[in-house]
């Protein structure tokens, strides 16, 4: 491997004797720990909130993309624990990084949760131990805030411990791409550091993609996600020019996509939501600005996208118009508050802000969604209101936001007076059905 790679650590990452440990049990770090602990490999996770680690302790798990029977199986056999406790990292091969890295309302990154953990990986670093951050954030984090925070202590990078960036490619709800079988790129602060890294990940992904720095790799993450943002925003946009001219936007991306090469279909909605393409964009923008560099493109998508659940709003006070009913006083079901399908996660879902604006005009607004049975938000606090044919019939607009699998969309194409589809989930031409 690279003579300043120990023969040891090789060993036990080769025989899954090397104790692996996960910082942040989120939709990110708990599918990579537990693929790990599937694995062999004695593996910790750590979290701050006791609440995950009770669940996890009980062998519950509360992300739906892990079997709550996988938790409890790998807490039986002792193959994976949860802890609180900063000082497990003492005990451990290989630590992974994975902490949320939102926003400041100021648009600026707040890498806090990486911070401190960092913090608490210096004050516990020890000889030969492989850190790896996945946290999405901006080129430079890796080497310019990790890397001089764990060599207080003396200890060289590349010899004495082996640190890198490997982004995360999680994407919850997706039953076909799961943690083992989505391609990684890894890399490293020096090649050592890339090999012993690319060596740890190849024993429990099916394929890893080594690249040559840490900056590479997290422009990698940023690149795949202001990929998908600016390429909503410009059909966000075609959506807004397509109604002005009385075409149908989806009709257009339909024939469009028969095109065999040159073009990749992408699909208007109520707005970005989830923890990676609202955020990670903007991540890039800032970092651009640092380095004197206007990126107008970034700019111009995140502000279309910004606009859309405002635009939503309008379209449903126009569906209300047309049955002679104000926004005032009317009665407005939601359907889906979650960021997308078939997941519980509602952050910075577009519902959210549809909701928030519905209910300053004077609507009535309740919700619908499977996986999201309590909301609260800003004093807006309800239950998921059951799908029925009479709670379908009260409402004068019913607006589907997130298109979850498990709705009876016949049930409510039968029993809404009137419905405004941003997802263009019912695919109908009729009279009380508004496509976005």
């Amino acid at each position: 491997m690279g003579e300043n790679v120990p023969a040891l650590l090789l060993k036990k990452i080769r025989n899954r004797s090397a104790r692996v440990g996960v910082i942040g049990l989120g939709y990110v770090g708990l599918p990579l720990a537990v693929e790990f602990a599937k694995r062999g490999y004695p593996t910790v996770g750590i979290d701050l909130d006791p609440v995950r680690v009770r669940s996890l302790r009980g062998g519950r798990s509360y992300i739906p993309d892990v079997p709550q029977g996988e938790i409890a199986r790998l807490i039986r056999q002792k193959r994976f624990t949860a802890t609180t406790d900063y000082a497990a990292l003492r005990r451990l091969d290989a630590v992974m990084i994975c902490v949320p890295t939102p926003l400041r309302k100021t648009r600026e990154p707040d890498i806090s949760c990486i911070v401190a953990a960092s913090e608490a990986l210096a004050r516990h670093l020890h000889r030969y131990q492989v850190i790896i951050l996945e946290s999405t954030t901006y080129p430079g984090t890796t080497e310019e805030v990790i890397l001089p925070m764990l060599q207080k202590r003396g200890l060289k990078v590349g010899a004495d411990f082996f640190l890198g960036f490997s982004p995360e490619r999680i994407d919850p709800g997706n039953p076909e791409y799961k943690t083992s079988s989505i391609p990684k790129v890894v890399s490293g602060v020096t090649p050592a550091c890339r090999r012993v890294i690319q060596l740890l990940y190849g024993q429990v992904i099916q394929r890893v993609v080594p690249v040559s720095s840490t900056r590479v790799a997290e422009m990698v993450k940023l690149l795949e996600n202001t990929f998908r943002s600016v390429n909503i925003g410009l059909v966000n946009e075609l959506a807004l020019m397509c109604h002005r001219m009385g075409v149908d936007v989806w009709e257009v991306i339909d024939a469009a996509k028969s095109k065999p090469f040159g073009f990749m279909p992408f699909y208007p909605g109520p707005g970005l939501g989830g923890h990676c393409i609202p955020i990670d964009p903007l991540y890039l923008s800032w970092k651009a600005k640092v380095h004197g560099f206007e990126p107008r493109f970034i700019e111009l998508s995140s502000q279309v996208n910004a606009s859309m659940p405002e635009y939503v709003v309008q379209r449903v006070i126009h569906a209300l118009n047309a049955q002679g009913q104000a926004l005032k006083g009317s009665r407005i079901l939601v359907l889906g508050v979650a960021y997308k399908r078939d997941v519980s996660d509602v952050r910075e879902s577009p519902a959210l802000e549809i909701i928030q604006h519905l209910q300053k005009g004077g609507a009535l607004v309740r919700y619908h969604d499977p996986f999201v049975p309590r909301l609260h938000l800003d004093g807006y606090r309800h239950r998921s209101l059951p799908l029925t044919r009479a709670n379908l019939a009260k409402a004068h607009c019913v607006v589907i936001v997130t298109d979850h699998r498990s709705v009876d969309y016949p049930l409510v194409l039968r029993h809404a007076r009137q419905i405004l589809d941003t997802r263009n989930v019912l695919q109908k031409r009729l009279r009380k059905v508004i496509r976005l």
